[in-house]
C-alpha cells in the first residue's frame, strides 16, 4: 500500500483507470503539457532506454510506459516530488520499468551513460528570472516553473550529453522561447525535426509548444498542423480527447 503525505491525493492518470498518479496542489500536479509532450515524443516501442528530465512526479514516465516496453529513467531535483514520483512507480506496478533518480540533471555523469539513450524528454522551467521578486511564494513551483536550478542551456547540454548520436529529444515550452530553443539546439547538435504549436482554441495565440530534434541529424524541419485544445464552446476538440483520454 501507498501512503498519501500532507495534502496529496490519488488521481486516475488514464481515461480506462487502470493506471493511478500522486499528486499535490501545493508541491506538484501535472497539466496538459505533459500529456501533451507525452504524445507527441518519438519512442522506441519495444526495446531502448527512455529518459526524462525535469520529471516532476513521473506522469511522462508513466504515460510513455503505456506506449513502449523501453526502459525509462526520470530525474528530478525536488525531494518530496521525487519522492512522489517513486511512489508513482510503486503503485502503478512499474518498478521493473521505470526508474526514479534524485539529482541534478546538470551533475547526472556518473549515474547515467553518457550517449546512451534513444529518446531524451523534458518538461522544463519556461520562465527566466531575473530577480527573487518574480518568483512564486511556493517554493515548488517557483523551482518547476523558473529557471531557478536550471537554464534552457543546462537543460540542452543534459539532453545532448544523454542521447545517442541519431537519437531523439523532444521538449515542451512556450513559444516565446522558440528563438531561444532553436539556438540552443543548433549550439548543441540537436538538430530541429518537428515543430507543433499548441492553441487554446481557434483564434487565440499559441500558448505551447513541441518541438522535437535529432542530434547530429542533417537540417530539414516540419511544422506540424496546429493542435487546437477547446471548441469555441469550451468543450474539448476532438484531437484534444484523443490524447487526453486515449
Amino acid at each position: 500500500m501507498v501512503e498519501l503525505y500532507d495534502d496529496e491525493r490519488m488521481d486516475y492518470l488514464s481515461a480506462d483507470e487502470s493506471m493511478k498518479i500522486i499528486q499535490s496542489p501545493t508541491a506538484f500536479a501535472f497539466s496538459i503539457d505533459a500529456v501533451l509532450l507525452a504524445h507527441f515524443s518519438s519512442i522506441p516501442k519495444k526495446r531502448g532506454k527512455i529518459l526524462d528530465l525535469c520529471t516532476g512526479n513521473g506522469v511522462i514516465p508513466l504515460l510513455l510506459s503505456k506506449k513502449s516496453y523501453a526502459a525509462i529513467t526520470g530525474v528530478e531535483i525536488q525531494e518530496r516530488i521525487f519522492q512522489m514520483a517513486e511512489r508513482n512507480v510503486t503503485l502503478n506496478g512499474l518498478s521493473s520499468q521505470l526508474q526514479m533518480i534524485h539529482g541534478d540533471l546538470k551533475e547526472m555523469q556518473a549515474l547515467l551513460e553518457q550517449s546512451s539513450f534513444d529518446t531524451v524528454t523534458c518538461n522544463p522551467p519556461y520562465f527566466k528570472t531575473p530577480s527573487r521578486a518574480e518568483h512564486n511564494h511556493n517554493e515548488y513551483l517557483t523551482i518547476a516553473r523558473h529557471e531557478v536550478y536550471c537554464t534552457l542551456e543546462d537543460v540542452v547540454k543534459a539532453c545532448k550529453r544523454y542521447v545517442k548520436p541519431g537519437g531523439k529529444v523532444a521538449m515542451v515550452h512556450r513559444p516565446g522561447r522558440f528563438v531561444d530553443i532553436l539556438e540552443q539546439f543548433r549550439k548543441h547538435r540537436i538538430e530541429p525535426k518537428r515543430v507543433q504549436f499548441v492553441y487554446p482554441k481557434q483564434g487565440k495565440e499559441a500558448n505551447m509548444l513541441l518541438i522535437e530534434g535529432i542530434r547530429d541529424g542533417k537540417a530539414d524541419v516540419k511544422i506540424l498542423p496546429p493542435f487546437y485544445i477547446y471548441e469555441q464552446d469550451g468543450s474539448y476538440t476532438q484531437q484534444a480527447k484523443e490524447v487526453i483520454y486515449g
